[in-house]
């Protein structure tokens, strides 16, 4: 292709891509707001208008090459020409849209509205006489397939990770966990507005039975103080270095151990009817905040959610 007739192509896809990404933009607010304001019938007005007047606008940018592509020699070939562009063009149009409501990254709204074109432009490209013209045409879609199905998606959910990381990480100052007591193990955590719960159940679950409740939210007292008057069958102490160690007896001879400590600007307890105080202080003892990894972990085994 000489220097001349790649101008001339150059120019051609150039005003295929600039009035399709003009006009189709355009249709489809339309559609959407008759849509809107009349349902579906609304929208069978602006279609029979609207689609006419597109393809034939597009035609006219088959004019300028009327001699250098074959379809664009004649009036009623170019609209036949335009025709087929427009449907093509819309089944990218259209397939692009699907990737976008899945997910896929495709830029800014701008962005967005500039690629609104480039579909119509590559179907234009194919009826190009030129074989590196239809070459580059057939390239751009398939990059097209493998950025929407591997690339754009990674990167989808790359985000939706980094967001979900994000929420959980809100209230960082109560993200304490403890190192789960021999025979035990996270079943489950829970990031609340104002709280973070996490359960250790026994790891042979339904063989061995076993649990811890540890939940860490801001202080409402200035330090752990037992509640006046005390109920009956409940003890509770207050040591001299602040912890709360509550005792609840239950009929039968179970009993439930709370522990309240301060850790930092949180305040965290520890409650459980199998493992005893000493058990559960050192449950306190090995408190440190939840790591990336230990984050990281719990979201890979499903074992974190988050209640809003």
């Amino acid at each position: 292709m000489n220097s001349g007739r790649g101008t001339l192509t150059a120019l051609h896809l150039f005003l295929v891509w600039a009035m399709t990404a003009t006009m189709v933009p355009t249709l489809g607010f339309e559609l959407v707001a008759s849509a809107w304001g009349g349902g579906a019938k609304a929208t069978v007005p602006v279609l029979a208008l609207g689609v006419p007047l597109a393809v034939v606008l597009l035609g006219m940018a088959g004019i300028p090459v009327k001699t250098l592509v074959p379809l664009c020699g004649s009036a009623p070939r170019r609209l036949g020409w335009a025709v087929l562009v427009f449907v093509l063009g819309t089944l990218g149009v259209l397939a692009g849209l699907a990737a976008y409501s899945g997910g896929v990254d495709l830029g800014s709204a701008t962005t967005r509205i500039a690629l609104t074109g480039a579909p119509y432009a590559v179907a234009a490209a194919l009826f190009v006489p030129s074989r590196w013209v239809r070459l580059g045409a057939l390239a751009v879609p398939a990059a097209a397939v493998a950025y929407g199905g591997f690339v754009g998606p990674a990167h989808a959910q790359h985000r939706r990770h980094e967001a979900q990381v994000a929420r959980y990480r809100e209230r960082p100052e109560l993200l304490y966990l403890g190192t789960a007591p021999p025979g035990m193990q996270i079943s489950r955590a829970e990031v609340g507005p104002a709280s973070f719960a996490v359960d250790y159940r026994s790891v042979r679950e339904g063989y061995e039975t076993g649990y811890v409740g540890l939940v860490v939210r801001p202080p409402v007292t200035p330090g752990p103080r037992c509640p006046e008057p005390v109920e009956m069958g409940v003890t509770c102490t207050v040591d001299a270095h602040g912890e709360m160690v509550t005792v609840r007896d239950f009929p039968g001879g179970a009993r439930e151990v709370t522990l309240t400590r301060r850790q930092r600007n949180a305040e965290v307890e520890v409650t459980s009817q199998s493992i005893d105080e000493l058990g559960l202080r050192r449950l306190l003892d090995t408190l440190h905040p939840l790591s990336d990894t230990e984050l990281e972990e719990l979201m890979r085994d499903k074992k974190i959610d988050q209640r809003l």
